[in-house]
């Protein structure tokens, strides 16, 4: 069984990526979930900061686990559907939707005062079993746009934000506009991008837009080259009058890699530049490389939360934080291609498989605390997070900062 989280007050994190070392806010001992919910939760004090904070979900989990749906309800504003709302589950035929999963994380989402984004609309992975025979060239143009009709439009004015696009580019592919050659870009070219922005702003014109891709934050060759395709594939959109308003970084990182710099804020702050928020979309960090032990995997990993989080929400065009998933009970990194060598589970969430709260936990909410810190500085000319301040008319979406009274 997992360890509860480990010391953390004043106790030195384990360095990783060459970074100087320091600690973790937080219990010295494993605390009681009181002392995490309410006005101590991660909702709280995001709200604090006027951010948004959230996680991917499972709608069965919602529904058939306690300790699971009590822990989203506590602790987030903002859910995503981990993949209720992908192609393949919501579409089982070629004229048939199932909406009912995706029906039950909005239902949670509105009995709880909960935001919700949709993810996604358009992507190269989850197609359904029918696409590769029943669409062609002759017809991708209607199906696509079809689908996204329906879907943005049924949730249409409850969404807070749509990944519209989702990992459209891949260099390695080796075309000069760094476009992946997916199945859409094989079936309609590169105008089905627009086609698919256009699409959901027509069908929800409140939802925020978003371009959504991993392998950006690091400042390796390969993740300057694909963070440098992004940034040319979204000043393009820009000046096509695309109608984009953020760009998601998913953020699944590993400890003991080396860590997300100044290549990544040059990106965010471009993004400001162009006018766009940038989410947090998808975080967690696998600790593959780390030793068996489990404090020291916790301590590591809740350092790479504090590190990254504390840059990005540096950045006041950066407001909303999700991690993929909220326990590591049901983490995607345990298997064969992203787990341990050693078999033993990940350890990559927030919370452990039995719901206590990880040093990663800690680590999270310390650095939306680092936020709400800049927030609460006196106010001054040229105040880059004017726009985000809590009841401005770009902030405060994080919910009525009354949640931390």
């Amino acid at each position: 069984m997992a360890a509860a989280a480990g010391s953390l007050s004043g106790t030195a994190l384990a360095g990783c990526g060459g970074h100087k070392t320091h600690s973790i806010p937080g219990q010295a001992m494993a605390p009681h979930l009181h002392e995490v919910s309410g006005p101590r939760s991660l909702r709280a004090h995001a709200a604090a900061a006027g951010l948004l904070v959230g996680c991917a979900v499972n709608p069965r989990g919602l529904d058939g686990e306690p300790a699971y749906s009590q822990t989203v309800a506590d602790q987030m504003n903002l859910l995503v559907a981990e993949n209720a709302m992908k192609w393949g589950p919501l579409r089982p035929t070629i004229d048939t939707f199932d909406f009912r999963p995706a029906d039950d994380i909005m239902d949670f989402a509105a009995r709880h005062n909960q935001q919700v984004r949709g993810h996604n609309l358009c992507w190269h992975e989850e197609l359904p079993t029918w696409f590769a025979s029943e669409v062609n060239k002759g017809n991708a143009k209607e199906i696509l746009i079809q689908h996204i009709q329906t879907v943005a439009g049924r949730y249409a004015g409850r969404i807070q934000s749509w990944d519209v696009v989702n990992e459209a580019i891949l260099p390695k592919d080796g075309r000069p506009d760094g476009l992946r050659k997916s199945p859409w870009l094989e079936l309609l070219g590169p105008d089905y991008i627009d086609i698919a922005f256009h699409t959901a702003r027509m069908a929800d014109p409140h939802a925020m837009l978003t371009y959504n891709d991993y392998g950006i934050e690091k400042d390796t060759p390969e993740d300057t080259i694909k963070r440098g395709d992004v940034l040319m594939l979204i000043r393009r959109m820009k000046a096509r009058g695309v109608p984009l308003d953020a760009v998601g970084i998913q953020s699944h990182l590993t400890a003991g890699d080396p860590m997300p710099g100044a290549g990544l804020r040059a990106f965010v702050r471009e993004c400001g530049r162009l006018g766009l928020q940038v989410f947090v979309t998808e975080m967690d960090v696998n600790d593959k490389k780390l030793p068996a032990a489990v404090e020291e995997r916790d301590q590591a990993v809740a350092k790479v939360y504090q590190d990254y989080l504390t840059m990005m929400l540096a950045e006041p065009n950066v407001t909303a934080v999700l991690t993929w998933g909220v326990t590591d009970k049901y983490t995607w990194l345990d298997g064969p291609k992203f787990g341990r060598a050693d078999g033993r589970p990940e350890r990559p969430l927030p919370f452990d498989s039995d719901y206590q709260p990880t040093p990663a936990f800690f680590a999270e909410r310390a650095a939306l605390d680092s936020r709400a810190a800049r927030l609460s500085a006196p106010v001054r000319q040229g105040d880059p997070y004017a726009p985000f301040r809590p009841g401005s008319a770009r902030g405060g979406a994080a919910g009525p900062q009354s949640e931390r009274q």
